[in-house]
């Protein structure tokens, strides 16, 4: 075995020593290796390596080229600070073999066992069913955890493998069924527990890709990004769920120099963001629309990069908290920061800048307002807020008026944001 901490699985069946436990990490990368996502992969990465190994349950990459493989692993023998080991995912495609080795094969730890299972393309091959059977069939192991990508047939999602596919894994391990503690997969992006044929079943792809609503009962509200840790306790397998918390990654923001190089970027193209909207408004109001459409599609793009250097920054609260950090910032905008520099404008005859202040610190008191009544993010109800795009004044369905009441723009030109 090398030492590099991605590993390419040279064999069917590897012993390893001195292995008690193992981090699972579902779907980092499905949706693309941006640096937004791969945040949440480099905080799973921190939390599995509370654990002896690391087990990436598919889909690393959103196409399986040479390009992405590249990235994802020199990503992950960066971060990681465990052996990382995967399995084949449906966008796992390509040159798989390449990069990790056997598709279907087996970890033999002193008091547990994983085997890992193709199933990518919706179907268990007969080599990886034949590896369940041969593992099972040893007198030394015990403990089994079956890893695939793709769930079987379950009581909360239809996107799984066919009944037909689930009766062959289930001849399987049929003869040593007992042996089976748990049935292991990834693909859908949430989180869910079921029990089928008698043995749980943990459905994880929290690692990476934007948390997704799955079913009623699924939603992405509920659920959060999270790795599963399984552990010997007593001499029995067990597991438990460790969410990610999203300020959960901060060895690049808390360097010195690129701490500021990355405050530096997003004012950058913050800026850019702006001038390039502001560009954008001029030419449709002169009636060059494909002008227009080229610098708001760069000013989208300047707004990306800003969010992905800022990701790297930001340390927020837990989502359910989050909303109440916003208002002391704007309190104290309107109360005091931009009522002082008003009067300094006009004390300095400064009308324009004077004007822009206080029009804002009217903004700012109403952003307070319906911020207050946001921290209850459930039983916030206002279905409409209205922008007036002269000054940004904000308005609510039931304060809306005729014409903005801090610079008098036309209601026809507000713009409406609508739940």
């Amino acid at each position: 075995m090398d030492e590099k901490k991605m590993k390419k699985v040279p064999e069917r069946i590897l012993r390893l020593e001195n292995v008690h436990s193992i981090g699972v990490i579902g779907d980092p990368g499905c949706e693309g290796l941006g640096t937004y996502n791969m945040k949440v992969y480099a905080g799973a990465l921190e939390e599995s390596g509370k654990d002896d190994i690391t087990l990436v349950v598919g889909d690393l990459v959103p196409i399986g080229t040479n390009h992405y493989y590249q990235v994802i692993q020199d990503m992950t023998e960066t971060l990681a600070q465990n052996p990382v080991y995967s399995l084949r995912g449906n966008h796992d495609t390509g040159e798989y073999t390449d990069y990790f080795g056997e598709k279907n094969y087996a970890l033999l730890a002193e008091h547990f066992a994983v085997v890992v299972l193709d199933n990518a393309l919706r179907t268990f091959e007969e080599e990886g069913l034949a590896l369940l059977s041969d593992v099972l069939a040893m007198e030394e192991v015990e403990q089994v955890i079956v890893a695939f990508h793709i769930p079987v047939p379950n009581h909360f999602i239809l996107n799984c493998v066919s009944e037909d596919e689930f009766s062959r894994l289930r001849k399987a391990y049929g003869p040593w069924k007992e042996k089976v503690k748990y049935l292991l997969c990834g693909h859908v992006h949430s989180r869910f527990i079921d029990v089928v044929d008698g043995i749980p079943l943990i459905c994880t792809g929290g690692g990476g890709a934007m948390i997704e609503d799955v079913s009623k009962e699924i939603r992405a509200c509920d659920v959060e990004h999270h790795i599963v840790h399984f552990y010997e306790k007593d001499g029995v397998l067990d597991y438990r769920i460790a969410n990610i918390s999203e300020d959960c990654y901060g060895r690049e923001s808390e360097h010195g120099i690129l701490g500021e190089k990355l405050k530096d970027a997003v004012q950058g193209e913050l800026t850019a963001h702006f001038k390039y909207l502001m560009f954008a408004d001029r030419a449709e109001r002169r009636g060059l629309g494909q002008i227009s459409n080229l610098f708001r599609a760069l000013a989208s793009s300047e707004y990306h990069h800003a969010r992905n250097f800022y990701s790297i920054l930001e340390r927020p609260a837990a989502f359910m908290e989050s909303v109440r950090t916003y208002i002391p910032g704007e309190e104290f905008e309107y109360k005091h920061l931009y009522q002082m520099i008003a009067s300094y404008a006009q004390e300095h005859q400064s009308p324009l800048t004077e004007q822009a202040y206080k029009g804002a610190s009217a903004a700012e008191k109403v952003h307070a307002t319906l911020l207050k009544q946001a921290e209850d993010v459930h039983g916030f109800r206002e279905k409409a807020i209205y922008v007036c795009p002269i000054c940004g004044y904000v308005m609510t369905e039931d304060s809306v008026t005729e014409r903005c009441p801090v610079c008098g723009g036309p209601k026809r030109q507000f713009e409406v944001f609508e739940a």
